[in-house]
């Protein structure tokens, strides 16, 4: 099985005085606003990283959903949050790290057997897959 989604972006203008648009082909974001002040300097609009926290954090969350009905085990509640770290180095900048916080409710699921199976979620889910850098979780069960 092939799946393929896309996303678009538009720009008009240089970087600091630009504006842009991120779509998705599902219109969840049509024509979202973006540009630099969104993205460096806390200004509403979206921007790339927050982008791909959101992603990471929705195939990190439903990778564990299936693994841990694999497992024999449903979640009550899963809440999931993706820290996307974009940083300066010699090259220019790169995203160094995705730190994931998880907060889940399985009801007779022991501990050790929930960071076994929630470790192996964040290695494959697609996203983490595809991303080139640290990734880092510190899941809780209660």
């Amino acid at each position: 099985m092939k799946i393929q989604r896309s996303g678009s972006a538009q720009w008009r203008g240089g970087l600091k005085d630009g504006r842009g648009a991120i779509s998705t082909q599902s219109g969840a974001l049509k024509e979202y606003p973006y540009g630099f002040a969104s993205r460096f300097e806390g200004v509403a609009g979206t921007n790339p990283e927050e982008l791909i926290g959101a992603a990471h954090a929705g195939c990190f969350t439903m990778a564990l959903s299936l693994a841990l009905n694999k497992a024999g085990f449903t979640a009550e509640s899963l809440q999931t949050k993706a820290v996307v770290t974009l940083e300066q180095d010699a090259t220019g900048f790169v995203i160094s790290a995705v730190a994931l916080t998880l907060e889940a409710v399985v009801p007779g699921l022991a501990d050790a057997q929930f960071q076994e199976i929630a470790a192996d979620a964040k290695a494959n889910c697609p996203v983490s897959r595809v991303l080139d850098t640290e990734i880092t979780l510190q899941a809780t069960l209660s």
